[in-house]
């Protein structure tokens, strides 16, 4: 593990250390730069935040204007054609509002893409003995259309009427920290205290969860009244675990920690817009997303087997009463989401 004085040397200032020329420079830059970054973060969040607003009010928009012109299309289909003896589907909605007609019971197998943001949030290091410190406010990328992109995959299934529903849902999102951004930490490292300003990279060699951030969530859904025929809003609330693969080092650790982890419960919350045309479904989706997080610091690379293989790991250590040999990372990530994509319909 690294000394104190070896922190020092890498550029974080300690209360009470002797500081260098070069690590007065340090100093001086980081809080300089404390000073310039929160105006430079919140405009980068609105920044991302506008982008994923636009982007789906975007898509909301082309999806109501083709619901339209399907809409048209079909009444004008129905002018033009004598009503017969056998329409039993006419008979049954004649004289009905169109927000009252009843969907089927059915699955739905589903992929989306999307863009995430997520908040900065406080970032604990425990390990007993050697350090304890609290990084505040660490800003989180997503880069969700760099490999491996943000992707999500669902299993939906319809019951009764189709009003109400349940969902499996999947989603692959990332979280990385830019070790270059100048933040503030609290607590213990080495034994000496420490609060002061200073680059992310003079405490972590490594902070993400790019493999990534994954939540695997069950669902409870509920369809809205219809916009039009083949357009259908819905919500839905659900929880989950989180299963990321964490690439996590703390500056002296010896080795990083590179696998598939558990590492709590997570919760969503989610509004959208579903286009029917024959077996197919579009949808344009927002979700929130709260994910706790706690994960052990290992200095393991990942099993050759992969995630199954990873958390059977894992549950041996736990099993074992085996604490991690490095301690933890604590977090939470809570996330807003824009989503888009495409079902495939299952009849009953």
């Amino acid at each position: 593990m690294a000394t104190p004085s070896s922190l020092m040397w890498v550029g974080w200032p300690c209360d009470g250390g002797i500081m260098t020329d070069s690590l007065a420079s340090t100093t001086s830059t980081a809080h300089t730069t404390s000073a310039l970054w929160p105006a430079y973060g919140t405009d980068r969040r609105s920044s991302h935040w506008d982008l994923v607003c636009r982007s789906l009010a975007a898509a909301t928009i082309c999806f109501s204007l083709a619901a339209d012109v399907l809409h048209v299309n079909t009444d004008d289909a129905s002018a033009d054609t004598a009503p017969t003896a056998t329409d039993t589907t006419d008979q049954k909605t004649a004289g009905r509002d169109i927000k009252d007609i009843p969907l089927t019971r059915e699955w739905m197998i589903a992929g989306y893409g999307g863009a995430p943001y997520t908040y900065p949030s406080d970032v604990t290091a425990t390990q007993p003995g050697v350090h304890d410190f609290t990084v505040e406010d660490v800003a989180w990328d997503a880069k969700p259309f760099k490999s491996p992109i943000y992707y999500g995959a669902r299993v939906i299934r319809w019951a009764g009427e189709g009003r109400f529903g349940s969902m499996l849902d999947f989603t692959h999102s990332k979280t990385i920290a830019d070790l270059k951004q100048t933040v503030k930490a609290t607590g213990q490292i080495g034994g000496q205290p420490v609060s002061s300003n200073g680059p992310l990279s003079a405490l972590f060699e490594r902070l993400e969860f790019s493999h990534g951030h994954n939540m695997l969530s069950v669902n409870g859904l509920m369809r809205l009244g219809a916009i039009s025929r083949n357009v259908w809003p819905y919500v839905g609330l659900g929880a989950g675990v989180n299963l990321p693969h964490s690439e996590v080092q703390v500056q002296g650790d010896a080795n990083r920690s590179y696998e598939y982890q558990y590492t709590g419960p997570m919760a969503q919350g989610l509004v959208g817009i579903e286009l029917r045309i024959a077996k197919v479904s579009y949808f344009v989706e927002y979700k929130f997303t709260l994910a706790r997080y706690l994960a052990p610091l290992t200095s393991q690379d990942g099993t050759e087997i992969g995630l199954f293989g990873d958390l059977y790991r894992q549950f041996q250590r736990w099993s074992s009463g085996t604490e991690p040999p490095d301690g933890w990372v604590k977090t939470n990530l809570n996330s807003h989401n824009a989503i888009a994509g495409i079902g495939v319909r299952i009849d009953k």
